[in-house]
């Protein structure tokens, strides 16, 4: 692309009602894709126990791999598979491919038979369409983007790509909303025998009203221009990460935008829903609704960013969002406490755990899927601890010794569990943890937040905080990855970086940080991670990252 071409007045631009309908047709269909890829995640519990209760453990491990994989790690291929499509076969056509494998697979979910009933092929079929999910995922990003953006008039690439940064959100939102309405209109027992299916099969009314919508649409501006010059690529992979110049774009548009922008994102709506449920101990309903509050207080700004981004710049804004993440994240984690459970900030100061265990006993807790078990003493107690949401300190001891905690004078030893059944491990581990639990209660450890301390408008002030933030370097992320690729290759350009940085950069967020806070000891401790990532991509993306909004993304590439 030819670097500080300006756009101008003469730039093909859409009249204002064919920009909405622009916008609103890639934006329904995005949110659709995203609600039926949170369904998944939001009913984990009962999918597993649906469909992978009778396979033995190893191949139940296979399996959660497997899906573990689909939600995430295979997004970036889908990324490379669809935006070669897309830089081939046109923005237009891709999309709606990808929007009908995600709610074609997601229905089949809704009548897939269970374990019970067919057997082995439950789980297989599951994984299959988790798979489609993921690679029709990681192929619908960049199609809504790169095609909106497209249609942009000059001076609002930021605005109108803004929208489309909303639709994570609120398909989160509203597969948050549809699972409760349902669960509270069936009640719990129906819901977990058949109800659970509603959710899947009614999101094949939103697919066939966002196909319609979709159908009216035409082929965006710059690539329609582009094929009449004869000028579009053949090998797209080949020109995006083949070519040293575009890889290097590609490189610097994961590492000094995309990550950052993806543990930010990935902090502000997951992790802490994760901390005020996991670590402080808050009722599931009052968190989702806490967070909740949040969202809606925030999403706004996603759209303000957006737009102030086509005054001031991508880069500034994007990059001031990773910088205040990483220097600001500790002081409101630690806050969110003393907010929501200030008898744990009071525990933790006037009776000190500490663990001490042989340090070959120790190991580094890192489950990215969730299935592992460490049956170590060191690791029975830790990992407890860690999802107590306690902080404690190690103290090495005598090589060969059973792990014990220590809460004061009071000593609790753990357990060795390297050579029992995996059953008799489960009973043994259950046992000790109801004994571990009695000795923090005992010395003011609580097990639950108690609603009635919880300082409601300081709560939702610190998660709006963290919110905000997400907003900051989300809202122009679309905008800034446009403008860094020329119209050949695009599509695929634009589309691996940020599912690289989204689908493994933020996706190990939660692991990770638990594996932190476990071999640490420290509840705030797993936040090193983002806040190394963030202040990577600000170092980065301030020294290599060139702002584009006065480019000109029509311009023929060099």
């Amino acid at each position: 692309m030819t670097e500080g071409a300006s756009e101008t007045v003469g730039e093909v631009a859409p009249l204002a009602k064919d920009s909405r309908l622009v916008i609103l047709a890639s934006s329904v269909g995005t949110v659709i894709e995203w609600y039926d890829f949170y369904l998944y995640g939001s009913l984990a519990a009962i999918i597993t126990a649906q469909f992978f209760s009778g396979v033995n453990e190893t191949t139940g491990f296979i399996f959660a791999l497997m899906a573990f994989a689909a939600g995430f790690a295979v997004r970036p291929f889908g990324a490379i598979v669809f935006g070669r499509l897309g830089d081939l076969w046109g923005r237009k056509n891709t999309f709606l491919v990808t929007m009908l494998l995600m709610g074609l697979s997601t229905f089949v979910v809704g009548l897939l038979p269970s374990y019970a009933a067919i057997g082995i092929a439950a789980p297989i079929i599951l994984v299959l369409m988790r798979l489609i999910q993921g690679l029709a995922l990681g192929g619908e990003y960049g199609g809504a983007a790169t095609y909106v953006a497209e249609h942009a008039p000059p001076g609002k690439r930021g605005f109108y790509t803004s929208f489309i940064q909303i639709t994570a959100t609120a398909g989160l939102m509203i597969s948050l909303v549809v699972i409760l309405g349902v669960r509270t209109a069936v009640g719990e027992a129906a819901f977990l025998d058949w109800g659970w299916r509603i959710p899947f099969l009614v999101s094949i009314l939103m697919l066939g009203v966002s196909l319609i919508i979709r159908l009216k649409l035409s082929e965006s501006p710059a690539f329609k221009q582009m094929k009449a010059e004869g000028r579009g690529s053949k090998t797209p992979l080949k020109d995006s990460f083949g070519r040293w110049p575009n890889l290097k774009l590609v490189l610097i548009a994961l590492f000094g935008l995309a990550a950052g922008q993806a543990v930010v994102w990935y902090t502000g709506q997951f992790y802490a829903l994760f901390f005020l449920e996991r670590v402080l101990k808050v009722d599931s309903a009052q968190a989702y609704l806490l967070t909740a509050a949040a969202l809606l207080l925030g999403t706004p700004f996603f759209v303000f960013w957006g737009w102030l981004s086509d005054k001031v710049g991508r880069k500034p804004i994007i990059l001031t969002g990773c910088l205040l993440a990483a220097l600001t994240y500790f002081p409101l984690f630690h806050a969110l406490t003393g907010a929501v459970n200030p008898q744990l900030a009071a525990a933790s100061a006037q009776s000190p755990v500490t663990v001490q265990a042989d340090p070959a006993d120790c190991s580094l807790q890192l489950d990215l899927i969730g299935k592992a078990t460490f049956t170590q003493s060191c690791d029975v107690a830790k990992s407890y601890l860690a999802r107590a949401g306690v902080s404690y300190d190690t103290v090495a001891a005598q090589a060969g010794s059973v792990a014990e905690i220590r809460i004061g004078s009071v000593a609790i030893p753990s357990f060795r569990g390297e050579t029992m059944a995996p059953a008799d491990f489960a009973v043994a581990k259950k046992a000790w943890e109801a004994g571990a639990a009695q000795q923090l209660k005992a010395a003011g450890y609580p097990t639950k937040a108690d609603p009635a301390q919880v300082n409601l408008p300081l709560t939702i002030a610190i998660l709006f905080v963290l919110v905000l933030y997400v907003t900051m370097v989300y809202g122009p992320i679309a905008a800034a990855l446009v403008e860094m690729f020329p119209t050949e290759i695009r599509y695929t350009s634009m589309s691996l970086p940020y599912h690289l940085g989204n689908g493994w950069f933020g996706g190990f967020l939660p692991p990770v940080a638990f594996a932190i806070v476990a071999a640490t000891g420290n509840i705030y401790y797993g936040l090193w991670y983002p806040v190394a990532i963030a202040a990577l991509t600000a170092v980065v993306g301030f020294v290599f990252v060139k702002d584009g909004r006065k480019t000109d993304i029509n311009a023929r590439a060099d």
